[in-house]
């Protein structure tokens, strides 16, 4: 009879062993999952930065257009301006439909140290041969990450023109950090990093 309990206390302490390990398991694959997620909506918000960068530096700055209202006003005059083309409201509405399809010119790279993803552009603009060894190339990375881009252009449609339209300096870590809170490691990476 002694024999029986002292066996049903160690399968009690067996089985509630067995459960809290479970639950550790559930809990840190949760929190990996969430920081890779953040991992990919990071490095979305950071690539399509880098991508309306570099198409707003395509389109040449003395091209204007004329904004404003083309009523007249009660005295005969009107409410327009000339802003540069390439930070007009429609010149950044045409760039956001098509930046995210940009995204499968991304790989993902894995940081040793810290074991964060960070993604980089496995193509090059110019047709230079581009030293990838440090990149995976995943069809699922690029579509999480394009995945992650539309979702960030969605949701963020308004502040992605703002800042474009106004800003120049430093827009990855306005945007991406501190107006959207989609990289909460950003400030610590360096600016050329995605």
């Amino acid at each position: 009879m002694l024999d029986l309990c002292v066996f049903r206390r160690i399968m009690r302490k067996a089985a509630l062993l067995l459960v809290s390990w479970v639950f550790a398991c559930l809990l840190l694959s949760c929190c990996q999952a969430a920081r890779q997620g953040q991992d990919v909506r990071c490095g979305a918000c950071r690539a399509l930065v880098d991508e309306m960068e570099w198409a707003i530096s395509q389109v040449d700055p003395k091209k204007m257009i004329q904004t404003g209202s083309f009523r007249i006003n009660p005295d005969g005059s009107q409410s327009i301006r000339e802003v540069p083309l390439a930070r007009s409201e429609g010149n950044l509405l045409d760039l956001m439909e098509s930046v995210c399809e940009r995204m499968e010119d991304y790989g993902e790279q894995i940081d040793s140290s810290t074991s964060r993803k960070s993604y980089i552009r496995i193509k090059s603009r110019s047709g230079e041969a581009m030293d990838l060894s440090e990149a995976s190339l995943d069809s699922r990375v690029t579509s999480s990450l394009k995945f992650a881009c539309e979702t960030i252009v969605e949701q963020h449609e308004d502040e992605i023109i703002e800042f474009f339209a106004h800003e120049t300096d430093n827009v990855k870590d306005k945007l991406c950090s501190k107006r959207t809170d989609l990289c909460d490691h950003a400030l610590k990476m360096p600016h050329d990093e995605l």
